[in-house]
This record gives structure tokens, C-alpha cells and sequence, in this order.
């Protein structure tokens, strides 16, 4: 069982936003049914009732990985104060594990991170960032800059991120993390509506894809190799049932009902079923680390 608190690391554009700013300003306190609206869906509870340390920052909105990985620094140094633990455990969603990577190798955190899991994140980038950077994107965020700081996305690209990736791999080689990967796709008849679209840029361009980023891209690489020969197994483990960018969360969506003439069952259990089977795995996760 982990022996280090747990960090659950949100991705780019947390859709739960304004929930959370409403608690924090209400200061409305955790109970057993806080996280059932949370970006995390009632994963933070259902750790903690199994005995986990268990907390979830809440990084700039759509900010570059740069500033979201002083915002994740700063929580980190933060939980270890308050803990008294020397390092964290992190679960990262999206683009949360290339914040945690760019800390780890761009901050000097090394030493305070245990272990990082990444579940759906883009390690090679998403060719759905490729299409925003392109001129007619461009002119959306160019827009969308002038009421929020969003340039996260530019640091999704698959330029950007393989440009992270050569320059990262000698010290990821070298430090104490062990890394593992939870990658996840989805048939395009059973994708998160919103998600349609992408589905089909990521599926032009790289494959199979859990509507926002390609299987290849999330599985990262199975090992580390430094300058010097060090190598380090990163371990790819697949998401154990089919999920798309929504579900890797916790979260249902109608695409997954199955009318209950057929299956037997309602449409609340199917709901109820399918989030149980994701909190129960990132459970899994939890009582894997070291």
C-alpha cells in the first residue's frame, strides 16, 4: 500500500471549473459526496475510504505546462508541509502528466516524487492541437487569449511535446521515478458526443484514440534510455475496458447505454456500474504503488 500521499493531477480546460471556484469561495468543506461533481468523479473519496492520503490541486485552467508546473510545485512542496511525507505519489490525467514531467525534470522535483502514473496523457502530443495550431485555429485562441490565458494548447502539439521528449529522456533515465502509463480507446459510436470530432482528427491521423489522444501517444514509450546506457522500464498498461477522454474519469456518458430491453439493465445501474469500475481501478492503481 502507498506509503506516500496521493495527487491527483487535472488536465488542460477542467470542465468542473466552476464548481470549484464556488467551494472555495463558500469554503465549502469535503464530506463523503463532495467529489461526486469533481473532475476526479468520486475517485478522492473512494481512495481515502480504503485508507489513502489523498488530495487534488487545482492548476491554471488552460495556462502554458510551464505555469502549471510552478502551480503543481507549489502544491507538492505544500502536501509534503502539511503531511510531514517526503515525497507524493501522482495520478495524472491529460495534459496533468506533462505537468508533472516538466516539474520533475524542469524544476528539480526529482527527489520529491515517488511515482507517476499517467492516464490518458499526451505524451507525444495530440494531432487535435496540431489542427488549433494551424492558422485557422490560430485565430480561435488568439481570441479566446483575450479572456483567458490558454496557452496550454500550443503545448500540446506533437512538435512540442517530442521536442519535451528528447530533451527529458536523459534525466527521466536517470532519477528515482517509476513511471507507468494507463492508455484507452473507444469506438467512435460510443464516444462522449463533444468528442466526435476530435475522435476523427486523432483516428485520421494516429489511430485508435480515446477521443482526444491516440493509444501510441499515451502509452509514451516502454523504456527510458539515457546518454550514458541507464535504462528505466516505464510500464504501459492499458486502460482494462474501453473509455474514452470523459470516462477515464469516472464520469458516464448516454454513448455507453445500452437499452435495457436488451441488456437487462437500467440505464441509472449502467451509470452507476460503469463509474464504479473506474474508481475501482484507480483504487488498483493506489494499492499498486510502492
Amino acid at each position: 500500500m502507498a506509503t506516500f500521499p496521493i495527487l491527483l493531477v487535472h488536465g488542460i480546460a477542467r470542465f468542473d471549473i466552476f464548481a470549484v471556484i464556488l467551494r472555495e469561495r463558500l469554503k465549502i468543506p469535503d464530506n463523503s459526496h463532495s467529489d461526486q461533481f469533481d473532475y476526479f468523479k468520486g475517485i478522492k473519496n473512494h481512495l481515502e475510504a480504503n485508507g489513502f492520503t489523498v488530495s487534488a490541486p487545482n492548476l491554471a485552467f488552460a495556462g502554458s505546462i510551464d505555469l502549471r508546473a510552478e502551480g503543481l510545485i507549489n502544491y507538492v512542496n505544500d502536501v509534503l508541509q502539511r503531511t510531514g511525507s517526503q515525497k507524493v505519489h501522482i495520478i495524472a490525467h491529460s495534459m496533468g502528466g506533462l505537468d508533472a514531467r516538466h516539474m520533475i525534470v524542469d524544476k528539480g522535483m526529482a527527489d520529491r516524487v515517488a511515482t507517476l502514473t499517467t492516464i490518458g496523457t499526451p505524451h507525444h502530443g495530440t494531432s487535435v492541437a496540431d489542427e488549433i495550431a494551424r492558422p485557422g485555429g490560430q485565430r480561435l485562441v488568439q481570441e479566446l487569449d483575450r479572456l483567458i490565458d490558454v496557452d496550454g494548447f500550443a503545448d500540446l502539439t506533437t512538435a512540442a511535446c517530442e521536442q519535451f521528449n528528447r530533451r527529458a529522456e536523459d534525466a527521466e533515465a536517470k532519477n528515482g521515478i517509476a513511471y507507468q502509463t494507463y492508455a484507452a480507446w473507444e469506438k467512435q459510436p460510443d464516444i462522449f458526443a463533444p468528442l466526435v470530432p476530435s475522435w476523427f482528427i486523432v483516428s485520421l491521423h494516429e489511430g485508435k484514440n480515446d477521443g482526444l489522444v491516440s493509444v501510441r501517444s499515451q502509452q509514451w514509450t516502454p523504456e527510458l534510455i539515457a546518454n550514458d546506457g541507464t535504462r528505466k522500464p516505464v510500464a504501459q498498461q492499458a486502460f482494462p475496458f474501453q473509455a474514452d477522454h470523459l470516462n477515464e474519469l469516472g464520469w458516464w456518458d448516454l454513448e455507453e447505454a445500452i437499452i435495457p430491453l436488451f441488456s437487462g439493465v437500467s440505464i441509472v445501474q449502467q451509470a452507476l456500474n460503469y463509474e464504479q469500475r473506474v474508481r475501482d481501478l484507480y483504487l488498483q492503481i493506489a494499492q499498486g504503488l510502492p
